[in-house]
């Protein structure tokens, strides 16, 4: 009986000692995930929809998880005022022109604050400093945009199967063109003529050139074009 007691307690002993370890390691690792062991500071930011933000979301810098989401409170009927931690050792890259952004982790991921470079002549934050927010976009208002930009689509995609439709059955001046073997070969003998006619009009010309009347006056042109082009080098 008494070794029974014995074993018990030991199992007892062992439970309890493996549970506190487990809450010492849960501790540690949230605490670490919230910033809780390490200097912070301080940094606010405004925003008119905070767009499902929430205390504890994660906040970026360069890609790099910096910090928390330490307070989110309703100023006005238009303004949402968020509370910040950043990493003092973070601290000396962020400037005081940066811009705070709301993404998400990936395309249905939890919301985030997106902290952007600032400029390398403009001062170091400092701890309680305001930084310039800018608006995060609605997924409502990019699904919208997308239902217009698919709409305008299937439209274009309308209007081009009846183009295509009408040139098939040889209506407007391109379908009468493909389809009817008479307008083409119409359009083919006048090109054949206009050809011909330039030839023609080529011939008269030469012809002109060496006839008495005309041969001085092409001389006189021919000199002046040479001298023209001797001016000018």
């Amino acid at each position: 009986m008494d070794i029974n007691k014995e074993k018990f307690k030991i199992r007892l002993g062992l439970f309890a000692l493996g549970g506190l370890l487990l809450f010492v390691a849960a501790i540690f690792v949230i605490g670490r995930q919230k910033n809780l062991f390490d200097p912070v500071i301080t940094i606010n930011t405004t925003f008119y929809n905070v767009s499902g933000l929430q205390v504890g979301n994660n906040v970026r810098f360069a890609g790099i998880n910096v910090g928390t989401v330490n307070g989110i409170a309703i100023i006005n009927d238009s303004m949402v005022a968020v509370e910040i931690m950043v990493k003092t050792s973070v601290q000396s890259f962020i400037k005081k022109d940066s811009e705070v952004a709301i993404g998400s982790e990936g395309i249905i991921g939890d919301r985030l604050l997106i902290i952007s470079q600032g400029s390398a002549t403009s001062p170091t934050v400092q701890e309680g400093d305001y930084l310039v927010s800018s608006e995060p976009i609605e997924t409502d208002a990019i699904m919208a945009s997308l239902e217009v930009t698919a709409l305008n689509a299937e439209l274009m995609s309308y209007d081009l199967a009846e183009i295509v439709s009408n040139i098939n059955h040889g209506k407007g001046i391109l379908g009468r063109l493909i389809s009817d073997s008479t307008m083409a070969d119409d359009l083919s003998a006048t090109m054949d003529n206009l050809e011909s006619s330039s030839k023609g009009l080529e011939q008269n010309m030469e012809a002109v050139k060496g006839s008495i009347l005309f041969r001085n006056y092409f001389k006189r042109k021919a000199r002046k074009a040479e001298e023209a082009t001797e001016e000018k080098e």
